[in-house]
């Protein structure tokens, strides 16, 4: 998240997902699986009620709040101007996953040696999940303003950003929590 706002915990009415997701326990959890993230994202964003008076618009850069901070993950709340974008960025380790709530965003990633450039449209509706590994750019190409829902576990701990160059990505920064 290369944007700065206020990191206030709102309380959130947690869905069955994030309720799961939530249980007390004794030991140190596991990260949980891409496939549950998408999961907790996903029925969130089908309940604007538990998020949408959080929303705001800024026209400087994207606006962000964490909704959830639990021991093995975290869930944000991201709006989205049109042309506001993340840059090429990995998520420090963490396994991950977003929803697009409202609007319509643009993902690019590498595909491999032999796809190149695989550019993804993801409408409202849509969530998409990733592994550890997993580094992209997300944007808002469209003509009105985007919300999504993003879930990392374990909570994200750092954040690098790439330049796309001819031979790849190349890896130009590195940023911590203190930055968000």
């Amino acid at each position: 998240m290369s944007t700065h706002t206020s990191l206030d915990l709102a309380p959130a009415t947690p869905t069955d997902a994030v309720a799961a997701a939530q249980a007390p326990t004794t030991e140190a959890r596991a990260p949980l699986t891409p496939s549950t993230l998408r999961t907790i994202v996903r029925e969130l964003a089908e309940q604007p009620d538990q998020w949408i008076h959080h929303v705001r618009l800024s026209t400087e850069e994207r606006w962000y709040r964490r909704l959830v901070a639990e021991e093995d993950h975290e869930v944000w709340l991201i709006s989205w101007l049109p042309g506001q974008s993340t840059g090429f960025h990995d998520h420090g380790g963490s396994r991950g996953a977003f929803a697009v709530a409202l609007g319509e965003l643009e993902e690019l990633s590498l595909g491999g040696p032999d796809q190149g450039l695989l550019i993804r449209r993801v409408p409202a509706g849509t969530a998409r999940a990733f592994g550890p590994e997993y580094v992209h750019d997300v944007r808002n190409t469209a003509s009105g303003p985007a919300v999504t829902l993003h879930a990392y576990s374990p909570p994200l701990s750092s954040m690098a950003h790439y330049d796309l160059r001819a031979g790849g990505l190349v890896r130009t920064s590195e940023e911590g929590p203190e930055q968000w």
